[in-house]
């Protein structure tokens, strides 16, 4: 059976992309007065202001990966692969260039004109507002392989461009002639820069050296090398002090002193990768630079001896997330550990709220000092396997641990702070081929419960950093490797899972062992919710078993992964069961039916989720993947109908947010097709359905005369003044006009035997009812009148108010039917008190209406005495539960 979307998530945004290798563009709003920064974030861009680095817009996305990007006045211009958009407002593609048959790897805007040129030699001149074509040039990439671009200060219509063979060529792109030739430095040319000075250009080349040239008379004023290989970006500094800065692909920085000739500083690791490119803001003694690192950072030359300090910034991880948890009950913060060894807090509100914790260190102290015997490299810890944080003591002391590849100590961190914590907990006696591999911190936030592979469970008080003891008489709680540790809320019990296919119960005072469950397969990981007391097992065999520690049993069991299991969480109320797997999928068990409910496919593998605490959105990481993926939950939005899946169901690709193209829809199962859960009209025969219509609808028809006495006006009613034509109407919720009457004497107060012979519509339906057997007709027609409307046509049943003696029987069996159905059970008695009120001196006189009423008294009593049994049964079972919490 195939399937169609996610019918309980949709995606929502992306959160901690900031950057990649594509170098920014830096542009200049006049009416805002501000600097804004463009950077890549794959298929579409992000825009910054430089004062805050607060983002400012996002784009819609590409078909592509975005190549290339440059900026104007007006207009951001994007390429992706062979395809050049020109974006409005940082957001919406206005024109679209058609004409490359290579990917474009660079452009540059001039005027009205947009240069372009691509990998297979073509330079393209466009005209921005027509999408036209102005000019073609065509370069053989053998011998002139065009690897910069560059517009020289006050030369009109020219363009110099040069080459990866180091030759340079000036270029009149009006009358496509060719002015000069450069012969070069005999080294691939990297970037060209116009300097402050008219006719001096800065070049870079592919072996780290920097050219100041002067093209107007072909001559080189100096020369500088950098020695950390080829130059990535050229900056020059205009607000005062003559400074070249050169960026390198180690992540480091060079300012040269263009007075002196020398360098005057150097920045070391600005970005854990090669800088991308590198920026002067104009007039303002500001540098902002990008990298694939996932990073953009302002730098302020504020420092004695023209060194540079770090302003701000904007980063994510440099490396894919491997786990990601919410932290807090606010559910506004998620907690990321990536492969590039930080661990790090996106906020889900603003990115101002944003926190970097760092980097582990094996020593603080070193690493401050930097000695020459350890590199900087050497004193990081690896990547983070598994945390465990908590948000009760993390005001007093540290709040999160975490457990790292390889490494048989935890490390502590600090939320507040935003820093490593002070204590590296690692067990006495362990020798160092022990590798911890699980963690959880108690709800009270004083105690961390650390899991190795040798089997061994330790406790450590967070205060102290003290060990407390271990699990195990021989100070082993398994026989092989522990894959996942657990506390209940009240901190009585403790549960471990080992590689040796037993889920064990500890008292977490004594540390004895209680019981031990055996599992059909090595669990691979664990997750509990400690207010349900559900915990949910991921085992090797691809399934899931769900175990409740108070019976200790396993109450649940669900297959369907075609793959490792990588993570779990469950929704606040511990109703759903979320898993990824190896397999692309997402999967959303529903623990009380016992059933999957949800199941969609991504493009790529997911490794971590996280349910909000609030609900509203679900985080994902996935596999080669920056960012962290934000799903809303549509059950808070609307009504979601949530039905088992069936057996053959098969899932379809879901886009993650933030990667599809904005205006490509995507295929939805349209409105009408929705198949909506519609609840039975009665769910057994032991039980009664309410009509759910205001109670000011039936529950006064017992005290209408005393409603009429108490609203009695004081003054008579005046006379309405005379309308020139009018036609009376009968009184109810649908108007219709009273034909009888029309044509009676409006003088007369003596009303007609024909008006009294006239029977109701009502009354009609009760006369074919008692022949069919079937009073729904009867009883929509009550539900529409009001309480008055009700009396009225109650009082009319019998033979003195126009009615028949029979009309009595028919409403007794219309009664009787209402209590055998069990709907309208709140009605039902409320028109029958009314009814008695009403005729019951009259149906005394009528054997056959006797009769009829016993028989609906025993319905009502058997009725009644079911009901009363389930009342008396819940409230035994509510009286227990609250002994039982006493």
């Amino acid at each position: 059976m195939s399937g169609g979307c996610s019918s309980l998530f949709s995606g929502f945004r992306v959160i901690g992309i900031y950057s990649n290798h594509v170098p920014h563009a830096l542009r200049y709003h006049q009416k805002h007065r501000e600097f804004y920064v463009v950077t890549s974030a794959g298929r579409c861009f992000h825009t910054f202001n430089v004062n805050r680095l607060g983002i400012v817009a996002v784009s819609n996305s590409l078909e592509d990966d975005i190549t290339c990007l440059a900026a104007d006045r007006m207009l951001v211009f994007a390429a992706s692969g062979r395809l050049i958009s020109a974006f409005a407002k940082n957001k919406e593609v206005v024109t679209r260039y058609h004409g490359h048959q290579h990917e474009v790897r660079l452009l540059l805007p001039l005027g009205d004109q947009l240069i372009s040129a691509d990998s297979g030699g073509d330079v393209i001149v466009w005209d921005i507002q027509e999408g036209d074509v102005y000019l073609r040039l065509q370069f053989d990439p053998t011998t002139f392989d065009v690897s910069a671009m560059m517009h020289p200060s006050t030369y009109l219509n020219k363009v110099l461009l040069g080459s990866s063979q180091g030759a340079l060529q000036l270029w009149n792109i009006k009358t496509s002639k060719l002015l000069y030739t450069f012969t070069g430095w005999s080294a691939g040319v990297t970037v060209l820069q116009q300097s402050p000075a008219v006719d001096v250009v800065g070049v870079g080349t592919a072996t780290g050296r920097i050219i100041i040239h002067n093209i107007r008379i072909d001559e080189t004023l100096m020369t500088f090398t950098q020695d950390w290989g080829p130059i990535t970006s050229l900056a020059f500094r205009t607000d005062g002090p003559p400074i070249l800065a050169s960026s390198s692909p180690q992540g480091h920085i060079a300012f040269w002193d263009l007075e002196r000739r020398q360098l005057s500083a150097q920045q070391r690791n600005t970005h854990r990768t090669a800088v991308a490119a590198a920026t002067f803001v104009h007039g303002e003694p500001l540098l902002v630079t990008n990298g694939a690192d996932n990073a953009i950072k302002v730098w302020i030359f504020d420092q004695e001896g023209g060194e540079a300090r770090l302003l701000r910034s904007r980063q994510g991880h440099s490396a894919p997330p491997t786990v990601i948890r919410h932290h807090g009950n606010d559910g506004k913060n998620i907690l990321s550990a990536g492969q590039d060894g930080t661990l790090q807090s996106f906020s889900t509100v603003h990115e101002r709220f944003n926190k970097n914790l760092g980097h582990g260190s094996i020593n603080k102290k070193k690493e401050k000092k930097k000695t020459k015997d350890l590199t900087y490299e050497q004193l990081r810890l690896p990547a983070i396997t598994v945390f465990s944080s908590a948000t009760a003591r993390q005001s007093d002391w540290d709040g999160i641990v975490a457990c790292h590849r390889g490494r048989l100590a935890t490390t502590t961190w600090n939320y507040n702070r935003c820093t490593m914590g002070a204590y590296h907990f690692k067990p006495p006696g362990v020798g160092r081929d022990s590798v911890a591999t699980a963690v959880d911190i108690t709800s009270c936030g004083n105690f961390a419960v650390v899991g190795l592979s040798s089997g061994r469970v330790d406790v450590y008080n967070l205060q102290s950093g003290l060990h407390r003891g271990c699990y195990g008489n021989d100070k082993k709680a398994h026989n092989g490797a522990v894959r996942g540790v657990a506390t209940d809320t009240l901190n009585q019990l403790t549960l471990t899972a080992g590689s040796d296919w037993l889920l064990k119960f500890w008292r977490f005072k004594t540390k004895k062992q209680e019981d031990a469950l055996k599992l059909n397969a090595a669990p691979a990981r664990m997750m509990l919710h400690r207010e349900s007391g559900m915990l949910a097992l991921a085992l090797d065999d691809f399934t899931l078993t769900v175990v409740d520690i108070e019976t200790r049993r396993v109450v649940r069991k669900f297959a369907g992964h075609h793959g490792n299991i990588n993570d779990m969480t469950f929704s606040p109320d511990g109703r759903w069961l979320v898993t990824v797997g190896m397999d692309c999928t997402i999967r959303t068990w529903d623990l009380p039916s016992g059933s999957l409910v949800d199941c969609f496919l991504v493009a790529t593998a997911p490794v971590s989720v996280s349910l909000s605490p609030t609900g509203d959105f679900m985080a994902t990481a996935h596999v080669d993947s920056l960012g962290v993926y934000l799903w809303t939950n549509r059950s808070l939005c609307g009504p979601v109908g949530l039905r088992p899946l069936p057996a053959d169901y098969q899932p379809t690709v879901e886009m993650l947010p933030g990667v599809t193209a904005d205006d490509v829809q995507q295929e939805q199962t349209p409105e009408d097709e929705v198949d909506e859960f519609k609840s039975a009209e009665q769910l057994g025969a032991e039980l009664v359905t309410l009509s759910l219509l205001p109670e000011s609808r039936w529950k006064s028809l017992l005290h209408l005369d005393h409603i009429k006495r108490r609203n009695k006006p004081v003054a008579p009613p005046a006379a309405p003044k005379a309308a020139p034509f009018f036609l009376p109407t009968v009184p109810g919720l649908t108007p219709r006009f009273e034909t009888a009457a029309a044509n009676q004497d409006s003088q007369s107060k003596v009303l007609s035997s024909g008006f009294l012979s006239q029977r109701s519509e009502f009354a009609s339906a009760l006369e074919s009812g008692l022949q069919s057997g079937s009073y729904d007709g009867a009883l929509r027609l009550l539900k529409d009148c009001g309480p008055s409307a009700v009396s009225i046509q109650l009082t009319c049943l019998t033979s003195e108010a126009g009615g028949d003696d029979s009309l009595l029987l028919a409403f007794i069996h219309m009664i009787d039917s209402m209590l055998a159905s069990g709907r309208d059970f709140d009605l039902a008695h409320a028109y029958l008190a009314l009814f008695l009120k009403l005729h019951l001196r009259t149906l005394s006189n009528d054997a056959v209406a006797m009769a009829a009423l016993v028989r609906l008294r025993s319905r009502l009593e058997a009725g009644w005495a079911k009901l009363q049994a389930s009342f008396n049964q819940s409230l035994c079972l509510l009286s227990y539960a609250k002994s039982a919490l006493l």
